[in-house]
C-alpha cells in the first residue's frame, strides 16, 4: 500500500488576486486566486486572510480550469486569533511570569500559576485567578509574559483544508465565500444655477468595510437591486460572477443588467482596508433638465381605505406647507440614461454673488431603471402658503349622497411668479364628481385631483370646488 504524505502549506494575501462583490445589503462575495502547491497523498491547507465574518458554509475551494483532480476530506474556519485572554486559556494550570512595574519605573517579574483563565468563548472575560506564593488573586499580578504562542494558536481568521490529491500538481485555485461586513450605496450631487433648471449630476459609490479584513487592490463589483437573501439564490450569483468575471480596464464605471439586478463593475482596483468608507464616482451628467414643482397636499394623510366616510370634519386643522419637488427623467436625451442605484440626492444652488454652491435640500431615491421619472421631495417653499379648509358638509344616509365643500387659499409672498399644484384626495367614498370648480382640474387617480394655480409676486387666491359622493 502507497503511504500517504501529508504537506503543509499557508497561503497569504501576498499570493492571492481578490475580487469582490458587494450587495446593498450588509453581503459580498469574496473571491480569491490561491496558487496551490500539491503532492500526491494528503496535503494541508490554510489561507489567514479571511474575514471575520465568513459564511462558513459557503466556502466554495475549486480549480477553475478543471484540470486538475483533488478532493476536499475536510474543511474548517477558525475566527478566534490569539489575545491576552486567550493565551491565559491555553497557558490554564501551568506557571508562566508576569511583568509589574512600580511606579518608580522599577521591574519586578512576578511567578504565578494561572488557576483560572477568565477567558469566555464569545463573551466577555471574566475575573482570572492567579496563584501567587501558595496565595490566590483574583487579578493579574502584572503584563502576562508568554514563552510561546501556544499549540494553534491563529493571529488572524482562517481558512484550512485537507486536500487529497492523485499526484502533484500547481495551479491557480479560486476561492469563494460569502461574508458579512460589506455595505454600498450611492450618492448624487445636482448642482444648478441660481435660475434656472439645468443642472449637474455627479453619483458617488460609498463603500464600507467592517468585515473584519481589508482587502490590496481588489477588484470590485456592486450588485445594484432588492436581493432575496436567501442561499440559493446568492450562491447562484456567486457561481455566475466566478464563472464570467467582467473586465475592470474601462475608464469609467461600467454596467450591465445582470439575472433581474443590475451590475457594476469598477474601473479601478481598490485597496479597501477593515473599517474603511470609501468613495469612487461613477456618473458625471454635465447637464440634465430638471424641473422644481411645489406642490400643496392639505390633505395627504387622508386616504380611501374602502367604505363610505360619513363623519364630517368641520375645524379640521390642515397644515400650510406648500412641498418643493424637483423632478427629472432618467433617459439618454436628458443626459442620462442609466439605471441609478438607490441612494441619497443632495441639491445645491450656486449664489452668483460669490460663486459658492449653497444646500438646499435631500432626499433618497429607490432603485430607478432607465426611462423612469424621478420626483424628489426636497423641503418646503419659505414664501409660499396654503390654507385648506372645509366650508361646508351635508349628507343624506336615507337617499345615500352626501356633499363637501373645500376651500384652499395659496398666497405667494415671494418677489417672483410661481405655479402651485393643489392635490386634493376623495376620500370619503368610491363614487364621486366635481361641482362648480374654481378653476380646471386633472384627475390623476380614481382618488386624486390636481388643480394648477398660477400666482404672481405677493397675489392670492382661493380655490374652491364641491365633492359630490354618492353609494
Amino acid at each position: 500500500m502507497r503511504a500517504s504524505l501529508l504537506f503543509t502549506a499557508l497561503i497569504t494575501a501576498a499570493s492571492a488576486e481578490t475580487a469582490l462583490t458587494i450587495y446593498n445589503r450588509n453581503l459580498a462575495v469574496v473571491r480569491e486566486t490561491l496558487p496551490l502547491h500539491l503532492e500526491a497523498g494528503e496535503n494541508a491547507i490554510t489561507f489567514d486572510r479571511a474575514t471575520a465574518q465568513v459564511q462558513a458554509d459557503s466556502v466554495v475551494l475549486r480549480d477553475p480550469a478543471g484540470s486538475h483532480p483533488f478532493s476536499l476530506l475536510e474543511q474548517s474556519y477558525r475566527n478566534d486569533p490569539v489575545s491576552r485572554w486567550l493565551l491565559l486559556q491555553q497557558f490554564e494550570g501551568q506557571s508562566i511570569e508576569f511583568s509589574h512595574t512600580y511606579p518608580d519605573g522599577r521591574v519586578d517579574l512576578i511567578p504565578g500559576k494561572i488557576v483560572r483563565s477568565g477567558y469566555v468563548p464569545g463573551g466577555s472575560p471574566t475575573e482570572p485567578i492567579i496563584e501567587v506564593e501558595g496565595k490566590l488573586l483574583f487579578s493579574l499580578p502584572g503584563e502576562p509574559l508568554f514563552p510561546n504562542l501556544g499549540d494553534g494558536s491563529i493571529l488572524r481568521p482562517t481558512l484550512s483544508w485537507q486536500i487529497s490529491a492523485p499526484e502533484a500538481a500547481n495551479f491557480d485555485a479560486q476561492l469563494s465565500y460569502l461574508t458579512g461586513g460589506f455595505t454600498w450605496e450611492a450618492d448624487y450631487n445636482l448642482v444648478a444655477p441660481e435660475k434656472g433648471e439645468s443642472v449637474t449630476l455627479a453619483g458617488w459609490i460609498t463603500l464600507s468595510n467592517h468585515s473584519g479584513t481589508g482587502f490590496d487592490q481588489a477588484k470590485v463589483k456592486l450588485v445594484a437591486g432588492d436581493v432575496n437573501v436567501m442561499e440559493s439564490d446568492v450562491r447562484t450569483l456567486m457561481r455566475k460572477n466566478a464563472i464570467h468575471p467582467e473586465s475592470a480596464a474601462a475608464a469609467q464605471v461600467q454596467e450591465k443588467a445582470f439575472d433581474d439586478f443590475h451590475l457594476y463593475t469598477l474601473p479601478r482596483a481598490l485597496t479597501i482596508r477593515d473599517k474603511e468608507t470609501k468613495q469612487v464616482e461613477f456618473l458625471r451628467s454635465p447637464q440634465v433638465h430638471a424641473t422644481k414643482k411645489y406642490i400643496y397636499d392639505g390633505a395627504s394623510g387622508f386616504r380611501y381605505y374602502g367604505g363610505i366616510q360619513t363623519q364630517p370634519s368641520q375645524g379640521q386643522t390642515f397644515p400650510k406647507d406648500v412641498a418643493i419637488y424637483w423632478e427629472f427623467r432618467n433617459d439618454e436625451d436628458n443626459g442620462l440614461g442609466v439605471p441609478l442605484p438607490a441612494g441619497r440626492v443632495r441639491f445645491y444652488r450656486e449664489d452668483s454673488s460669490d460663486g459658492n454652491l449653497e444646500f438646499v435640500g435631500e432626499n433618497q431615491i429607490d432603485h430607478t431603471a432607465r426611462h423612469e421619472q424621478l420626483s424628489i421631495y426636497t423641503g418646503n417653499a419659505f414664501d409660499l402658503v396654503g390654507e385648506r379648509k372645509i366650508a361646508n358638509f351635508e349628507s343624506n344616509e336615507r337617499q345615500k349622497w352626501m356633499r363637501e365643500t373645500v376651500e384652499v387659499q395659496l398666497r405667494n409672498r415671494s418677489k417672483e411668479a410661481k405655479t402651485i399644484i393643489v392635490r386634493e384626495h376623495l376620500w370619503r367614498g368610491a363614487n364621486w364628481t366635481i361641482e362648480n370648480p374654481s378653476l380646471p382640474f386633472e384627475k390623476q387617480d380614481a382618488q386624486t385631483i390636481e388643480f394648477t394655480v398660477n400666482l404672481q409676486p405677493d397675489e392670492e387666491k382661493t380655490l374652491n370646488y364641491a365633492a359630490h359622493y354618492t353609494w
